[in-house]
């Protein structure tokens, strides 16, 4: 298995790569971000994407946006093809983008929203920190990539203050550099998994 910082080589993958993402969000019965295959490929083409490759075999992606011209990034559309999954890889892609991140952009605030309690965890583990949206980037653009979720309506009903997903950022100024193993440890799954529940019944009911 290669992890592989992406380029125009992998351009044949936009495809499988758009698929995989949208099969993964019925099957969990999730809201999701669509994404393009063109969309993808400009990710391919300026080295903001992770991609994994079984020889030349796709089995798992994740790609860099940039916002407030470069305060922020996000980390997303991680996902990992089902006959790769249940063996660590997602853990494995997500550490490379975020290096990748914070060599490319080592002054940017890393975010993400996810309803996944898997993504959760493992932004977590990397020191990722549960936030407000408000603490998010203010750059229409990314909210704007919301509109095809289908989650978006209780995003527009807040007025863009909170949705299904939970925001976590990772604040490179603010993270102590003596965080050790043992204290990423302590994760409580139980508090995030209480947190989604509790979204889902305060904004479901209302739908």
């Amino acid at each position: 298995m290669e992890l592989l910082i992406a380029n125009e080589s992998h351009f044949k993958y936009a495809e499988i790569i758009c698929d995989t993402i949208a099969d993964s969000a019925k099957t969990r019965g999730t809201g999701i971000a669509k994404r393009t295959p063109e969309y993808i490929r400009k990710k391919l083409e300026n080295g903001n994407a992770v991609i994994a490759l079984d020889g030349t075999t796709f089995a798992g992606f994740c790609y860099i946006e940039v916002w407030g011209h470069g305060k922020y990034v996000a980390n997303s559309g991680l996902i990992v093809h089902p006959d790769y999954r249940d063996r660590g890889l997602a853990k494995q892609i997500k550490q490379r983008i975020f290096d990748l991140s914070g060599e490319k952009f080592p002054d940017a605030k890393i975010f993400g929203i996810t309803t996944g309690l898997a993504v959760m965890k493992i932004n977590y583990e990397l020191g990722y920190k549960p936030t407000t949206f408000s603490e998010l980037t203010d750059d229409p653009e990314f909210w704007k990539g919301c509109q095809t979720c289908k989650n978006f309506d209780i995003l527009t009903r807040t007025e863009r203050k909170m949705c299904l997903c939970t925001a976590m950022l990772y604040d490179p100024k603010a993270v102590s550099k003596k965080k050790t193993a043992e204290e990423k440890e302590k994760l409580n799954t139980k508090a995030f998994k209480r947190l989604k529940s509790i979204k889902e019944s305060l904004f479901l009911k209302k739908k």
